[in-house]
């Protein structure tokens, strides 16, 4: 090993900060600007990014100890100084790509939580389930977790507004219980097969003859019970139900969304980009101390959202949940095989392009098996080759199910406005247990109250519109990240509703590109009733084969 080219000094200064001293590759334990700054003036140095520390961040170590720091620490008024100068002298944004904040975002509406969550690139959300928790429960003051728009409030329609909410939190509180019941019996544990999670043979409960496999299946059950009940009542929650999203992102994705949310039209959205910022002055103040309201998107949204009123329809026909392929490219395949040659050869891609075309089919799958044909499972991505093919979607589902698919970042995706008139979906399990009355009566009473708001408040009327009713999104996307979401959006465990608009979804790219389609081997085009369960029991069968697992029976 080569000596260390630090005294004992520098190395008990910088042992700190760095999680290893002697090493190539190590992480930094440093708070976010400093190690932002630390960065950007590490690219523009001969020196190790060690070296520089000492020399230009170290100054004083105590300050630099915890990521606690406040904004009168020296190292990092010293970093925060140095993030403006580059800024100015460089016009060196990508700084700010190199340091980032955990934020929580609480008791913040559905509304909210979709637009925080349309960014795409450097912010990663994760937000609270409406499948494994319930939301019949109040606050302490009596009073159900919904959003009180500012807007509505105000106006006439507060009253009607505040009992729609009643009306459909107690609707959910009430028919929780039975519906568990219901599930129950119609799908008792010991009528079900399921897979092993050690051996792998199939097997039913009544054959486990060990206590803790039974506990382990009776849990697994309970909550798969659970879940299932939940997902086939969240059609009953408003867009303005509250819920909590956990972020982290790096300084630029939150300017970004900071500005995107000053300029938002909506009063919760506004109050929201003043907390964010708020706290964020608090973490990570230099990278987004120029975030603020854009008056050219306000202005652009406000004229566009003008003239496509001018142009819409007096009635609009309810649409039915579904998929329509709108746009796909003719020379996918020549695209995509002379992607895959590409890093292997030494011709243009033109020429590459032209030597694909001539070939026939055998000879086109043959390379497709070869690059693809060997996946052992969806984790198996293919290559970037098949980002050269992409598909344009006009998809048409219940909000429950856009809430669990709009998260995939790599795809050019537009939402409508929520609204109730593309009509809503009533689980075939509601009709079972004698709800399918309530449920519409409750439906259209949310439709009745959409449409006074909407007369004068057309943005904050989307509060009121519940899960199970169908909105409308775009969604351009390439084939890559088409094998990913439809292997990964079609396991069993997926709901029962995006699983159906995923399958159809790939039945149209197996239409029209056969070819390129054959190697997805992981898209499951099956139905199921408890698709969760076999994920629970795989999940408590860990648990319970943990060194020191508590007993949970």
């Amino acid at each position: 090993m080569a000596p260390s080219p630090f005294t004992p000094d520098d190395q008990a200064r910088l042992a700190p900060f760095f999680t290893n001293l002697d090493r190539d590759v190590f992480g930094l334990k440093l708070p976010q600007e400093v190690a932002g700054a630390l960065f950007s003036r590490y690219s523009r140095s001969a020196k190790s990014l060690r070296e520089v520390f000492l020399e230009e961040f170290a100054s004083n170590l105590d300050a630099c100890r915890t990521a606690a720091v406040q904004e009168d620490d020296a190292s990092l008024k010293k970093a925060r100084e140095f993030y403006d100068r580059v800024l100015i002298g460089y016009g060196d944004d990508s700084v700010a790509q190199l340091g980032g904040a955990h934020l929580a975002c609480e008791n913040i509406s559905n509304v909210a939580a979709n637009l925080i969550e349309d960014a795409r690139i450097g912010i990663a959300p994760l937000e609270k389930s409406t499948r494994y928790v319930r939301f019949d429960r109040k606050d302490t003051q009596g009073r159900y977790l919904f959003v009180e728009e500012p807007a509505i409030v105000a106006s006439p329609h507060a009253e009607r507004y505040r009992a729609l909410m009643a009306q459909l939190f107690d609707t959910y509180a009430k028919q929780m219980d039975p519906m568990l019941a219901h599930v129950e019996r119609a799908m008792p544990l010991g009528s079900m097969e399921f897979t092993h999670p050690k051996s792998g043979e199939p097997v039913r409960y009544q054959a486990l003859t060990d206590e803790a496999d039974r506990q382990w299946a009776d849990r697994a059950y309970r909550a798969t019970v659970r879940a299932h009940a939940c997902d086939l009542l969240r059609g009953y929650l408003p867009m303005a139900t509250k819920t909590n999203v956990g972020l982290f992102g790096v300084g630029q994705a939150f300017e970004h969304l900071l500005n995107k949310s000053h300029s938002s039209p909506l009063a919760e959205m506004r109050g929201l980009a003043d907390a964010m910022h708020r706290e964020l002055n608090g973490l990570i103040p230099s990278f987004v101390k120029r975030a603020q309201p854009n008056p050219y998107w306000q202005q652009s949204a406000g004229a566009v959202r003008r003239s496509a009123g001018r142009m819409e329809p007096a009635m609009i026909a309810p649409q039915p949940f579904g998929v329509t392929l709108v746009d796909y490219d003719p020379q996918a395949e020549e695209k995509a095989l002379a992607a895959l040659l590409y890093p292997h050869s030494h011709q243009p891609l033109a020429a590459l392009r032209g030597q694909v075309a001539r070939m026939d089919l055998d000879a086109r799958r043959q390379l497709l098996a070869d690059a693809l044909g060997g996946r052992r499972h969806r984790r198996d991505k293919p290559g970037r080759a098949l980002e050269q093919v992409t598909y344009t979607f006009d998809l048409c589902c219940n909000i429950g199910s856009y809430r669990d698919l709009h998260r995939h970042r790599i795809v050019t995706k537009e939402r409508q406005a929520f609204t109730v008139s593309h009509g809503y979906d009533m689980p075939a399990e509601l009709a079972e247990c004698g709800f399918d009355g309530e449920f519409a009566r409750a439906m259209d009473g949310a439709a009745d109250l959409y449409r006074f708001i909407a007369h004068d408040h057309p943005m904050e009327a989307q509060y009121v519109v519940p899960f199970a009713y169908r909105v409308r999104w775009m969604m351009t996307v390439n084939l890559r990240e088409l094998y990913h979401i439809a292997e990964l959006r079609t396991m069993p465990q997926g709901h029962p509703d995006y699983r159906r608009l995923v399958q159809e979804l790939w039945r149209l790219v197996e239409a029209v590109h056969p070819t390129l389609a054959e190697h997805a081997t992981f898209v499951n085009r099956q139905s199921y009733r408890m698709g969760r369960l076999q994920s629970e029991l795989r999940t408590e069968y860990k648990k319970s084969s943990m060194p020191g697992a508590p007993d949970q029976g």
